[in-house]
């Protein structure tokens, strides 16, 4: 008999209390009747300005309870279609950043070989090598979906190779990431050069600039981004930067010019039918937080991820179903 796993019902057990898990799901370490898990990534030795987002899997966490389990905008009941749970935090040792990726890819062999989908929380963006270099090893080569007010495709900095603004370069190099059917949403802000776009694209990237954005609907982005990546595996990485510092003041590098959360929104939804198979949500820095609505843009993001994986989810069992009355 498999176990649902699913958030304790807040009709009973009020929001405000309780150990703070995501969307108050049960913390347990297994990947047996789990369709996704939501895990924490603590590590930000990568960052190059603001410092402190080891610390944001704890606040996304803690704005999570008042998340509900129902989607109005994809009309989707998540625990009617999935079982998730919370896993934890993966170890990370702090200031080595090497060793670090190395722990998270091998904690993530477990979690894909299950066939689970993680919906992993940060830290700095650096974390998303590891994230990528796992899923890679059980996928193959994955199309990313990047909504980000930077590329991170630079060489190096300070003359390091790994930091939060290199790793989709290396991601490329290494063979991780097939940028022919790649994209990359959102790149605002001032630069060093006009190279710091062109690079991206020479890597072989698809990039749609914040200006390119703002005159496309939801629906042209969505259709954007299926043509690019087809039906490959998919992972989806977003920034909380991809959003205006009005919305997401809580992070290392803002930039104006941004995007609210109402259309964040609107664009993560029109992702669905993809082939995603995993997600990470990165630079929330509570320090920079006060009122705590990055936290909170951070841990709807993820709530649009999970949602994502429901309706997935659900579009194939009703394909199955279809199919099976066929044979009938």
């Amino acid at each position: 008999m498999t176990t649902q796993y699913a958030p304790i019902n807040s009709q009973e057990y009020p929001r405000f209390s309780g150990i703070k898990t995501f969307m108050r799901l049960p913390h347990v370490k297994t990947e047996e009747d789990i369709d996704f898990a939501v895990i924490g990534v603590p590590f930000d030795t990568g960052g190059s300005f603001g410092i402190g987002t080891r610390f944001g899997p704890e606040a996304v966490r803690s704005m999570s309870s008042l998340i509900r389990p129902y989607n109005p905008g994809l009309e989707i009941d998540i625990f009617k279609y999935c079982s998730g749970v919370d896993y934890g935090d993966l170890a990370v040792n702090p200031g080595y950043i090497e060793e670090s990726y190395h722990l998270i890819e091998k904690q993530l062999e477990p979690i894909l070989n299950n066939h689970v989908i993680p919906v992993l929380i940060g830290g700095d963006h650096s974390v998303s090598l590891p994230h990528l270099r796992a899923m890679a090893k059980r996928y193959g080569k994955i199309s990313l979906v990047h909504f980000d007010s930077h590329g991170d495709t630079w060489d190096s900095y300070y003359g390091k190779k790994y930091t939060h603004g290199t790793m989709f370069r290396r991601a490329v190099e290494e063979g991780v990431v097939d940028p022919s059917t790649s994209i990359q949403i959102g790149m605002r802000g001032s630069l060093y050069g006009p190279e710091d776009i062109k690079d991206a694209e020479d890597l072989g990237y698809q990039v749609i600039t914040s200006q390119m954005l703002k005159g496309m609907t939801p629906n042209e982005l969505g259709e954007a981004i299926k043509n690019r990546t087809e039906n490959h595996p998919i992972f989806v990485t977003f920034d909380v930067d991809f959003l205006d510092p009005a919305f997401a003041p809580g992070t290392g590098t803002p930039e104006i010019g941004g995007f609210s959360t109402f259309e964040a929104q609107q664009f993560v939804r029109t992702l669905k039918g993809l082939n995603i198979k995993g997600f990470d949500v990165v630079e929330v820095l509570p320090d920079r937080d006060p009122t705590r609505v990055t936290s909170l843009a951070a841990a709807n993001m993820c709530f649009e991820f999970i949602s994502l994986i429901a309706y997935n989810m659900r579009e194939k069992q009703q394909q199955d179903e279809q199919s099976l009355q066929k044979l009938k």
